[in-house]
C-alpha cells in the first residue's frame, strides 16, 4: 500500500493548530482581526489578487 499525502489536508491541520495555539495563549476570545492574522488570510487576498 502506497502512503498517500493529502497537501490541502496537512495545510488546514497546521492552521488549526496554529489557531488552537494562539486561542490558547490569549487572555481573552480572539478577535476576528486576530484570527485572520493567524490564518494568513491578508496573504491569500494578497497572493490570489497578484495572480
Amino acid at each position: 500500500m502506497v502512503p498517500v499525502q493529502d497537501h490541502v489536508a496537512l495545510a488546514e491541520i497546521e492552521l488549526c493548530g496554529e489557531l488552537i495555539i494562539a486561542a490558547s495563549n490569549a487572555e481573552d476570545r480572539l478577535s476576528l482581526e486576530s484570527i485572520d492574522e493567524v490564518l494568513r488570510v491578508a496573504e491569500a487576498r494578497t497572493d490570489t489578487a497578484g495572480a
